[in-house]
């Protein structure tokens, strides 16, 4: 448990460094494409690791938004290009977020819930992957709260990095070309992260009961 909490400490160390540095070198207080877009510009060459850096803290930390970011990314460096830095750096804090609750969080909520097949060592991976990839196709769910409510199942890490990167990577493609976007409430994203974790917690519970439904025998939760 203590090296677990060395991990985290450091990569908690590392964030608040990463964004120290954001702001020692001007970055903007607003996240608009447009205003980011002249930031980024100016930084020359270090420009897309400064954008993913961004993205990596927008991810873990929650409340900054994704979206803008993507649309900065399309901006500044083309839709193919701006796609692969955002999309890179998504997956990074998308990543850090899973293993951070992993490490902390897991073992008591299974604790919690014990019977719960979710949470189950050998939870159904097929219902887990499918909620991740529907979570990250649609935008309005919160990236960061989804990257934490992952880490708490029994999913393994390679499919929910596979699932999250397929599953982001249209709207992620589609938000760069544009170079647009739109603002969400952040009461309503965190809604969003909430119900998709009920979903994910209650939903198997009320199959398990029913477990010669055809739902159930493809969700492989037996």
């Amino acid at each position: 448990m203590a090296f677990r909490m060395a991990v985290v400490i450091l990569v908690l160390a590392a964030l608040a460094g990463a964004w120290w540095l954001l702001q020692i070198l001007g970055m903007p207080g607003s996240f608009s494409p447009e205003v980011l877009s002249v930031w980024l510009k100016s930084q020359g060459r270090v420009g897309p690791l400064l954008l993913m850096l961004l993205m990596v803290i927008a991810v873990i930390v929650g409340p900054i938004p994704t979206l803008p970011v993507s649309a900065t990314a399309g901006l500044v460096f083309g839709v193919l290009s701006g796609t692969a830095i955002a999309a890179s750096g998504a997956l990074i804090g998308a990543m850090a977020a899973f293993w951070i609750v992993r490490f902390l969080g897991r073992e008591a909520i299974c604790k919690r819930f014990p019977d719960n097949p979710v949470l189950a060592r050998d939870g159904s991976q097929r219902f887990l992957t499918i909620t991740i990839f529907l979570t990250r196709l649609i935008p309005v769910f919160s990236f960061a709260l989804i990257s934490y409510a992952a880490g708490v199942t029994a999913i393994h890490a390679w499919r929910f990095a596979a699932a999250t990167l397929i599953g982001m990577l249209p709207m992620t493609f589609v938000f760069a070309g544009l170079g647009n976007t739109f603002m969400l409430h952040p009461v309503l994203t965190v809604l969003a992260g909430l119900a998709i974790l009920a979903a994910m917690v209650g939903l198997p519970w009320a199959i398990s009961r029913r477990p010669d439904s055809r739902l159930a025998r493809w969700l492989r939760l037996d």
